[in-house]
């Protein structure tokens, strides 16, 4: 139950995150946004990271860093341009293609082996990601690649902190990222900055805050429960989204979009279930292995 509770949080500040977003792309541009995303993400950060007996400082692999970090934006500069000129609805149906992508992305880069229910779920799920976009269709907009294309890069972000993980702890990975997402950011920041008013910089310290939280909120409740069962949880920042789209922008819900992002979401239930699975069978056979004979 307390699982359940921070992943439902999780999905909570990241939908509100989402808002936050859209009402800070109407004062400053998106690549400013990611900025101070991150700036005020990183403060709100540091008194977790620099609690008594958290050593986040220390790494070999600051070179990996820097790659990570640096898809790692590119990824963020593209999901919330999707956020503040997409409807939220398609925008955050696009973005839970990521682990369709991380499966394929698992065989390429760290061996996987994926079997053929997998790949069907892997499969289907590209379905609904084509109902959601319609390529060809006469309302298709080019707009929603660039929601598919953070969706790939997201991908390759995940395999990264799953190969750096494996060295350094949570901590370290996420110290290290913020530390090169704030001036990497920064950059093309500068190249279209605007000062923000009042009422933007509220809701750019709130993409921060939210961002964090959300973050923090959800790596909690994967080291609580299993994945399998968190996942449909994470689901409800669909409809979260959608219905603060329409009470606050006024969207209206696209049956294709319905239609597609069920089949995603169906789709991801089903390879975080096997996911969970195999992960089971694999610990009971190391356990079993490990056993002396006669215990």
């Amino acid at each position: 139950m307390r699982a359940a509770l921070l992943m439902l949080g999780s999905t909570l500040a990241f939908g509100l995150m989402a808002v936050a977003i859209r009402y800070a792309t109407r004062y400053v541009p998106t690549q400013e946004v990611a900025f101070f995303r991150n700036a005020f993400g990183l403060l709100a950060l540091l008194p977790f990271l620099l609690r008594p007996g958290s050593s986040p400082f220390r790494t070999t692999q600051l070179p990996r860093y820097f790659v990570r970090s640096l898809i790692g934006l590119a990824s963020m500069l593209c999901a919330f341009w999707a956020i503040g000129h997409l409807p939220m609805s398609q925008a955050i149906s696009l973005s839970y293609s990521t682990p369709l992508f991380v499966t394929i992305a698992a065989v390429l880069f760290l061996g996987e082996k994926v079997r053929a229910r997998r790949w069907a779920a892997v499969v289907c799920g590209f379905i609904g990601v084509l109902i959601i976009v319609r390529p060809g269709a006469a309302t298709f907009s080019p707009g929603v690649l660039v929601a598919v294309l953070a969706a790939v890069l997201s991908s390759l972000v995940a395999i990264q902190i799953k190969q750096l993980t494996r060295v350094d702890g949570a901590d370290t990975v996420v110290f290290h990222t913020y530390v090169f997402w704030v001036p990497l950011s920064l950059v093309p920041a500068l190249f279209g900055w605007v000062w923000p008013s009042g009422v933007a910089w509220a809701w750019l310290a709130a993409t921060g805050v939210l961002g964090t939280l959300g973050q923090l909120l959800w790596t909690r409740a994967l080291r609580l429960g299993e994945v399998s069962a968190l996942t449909p949880i994470s689901f409800m920042q669909l409809p979260l989204v959608s219905l603060l789209g329409w009470l606050l922008f006024n969207e209206t819900l696209d049956r294709w979009t319905v239609i597609g992002a069920g089949i995603i979401l169906a789709a991801n239930a089903y390879i975080a279930h096997r996911e969970a699975v195999l992960v089971r069978r694999a610990a009971s056979e190391a356990a079993t292995a490990g056993a002396k004979p006669g215990e």
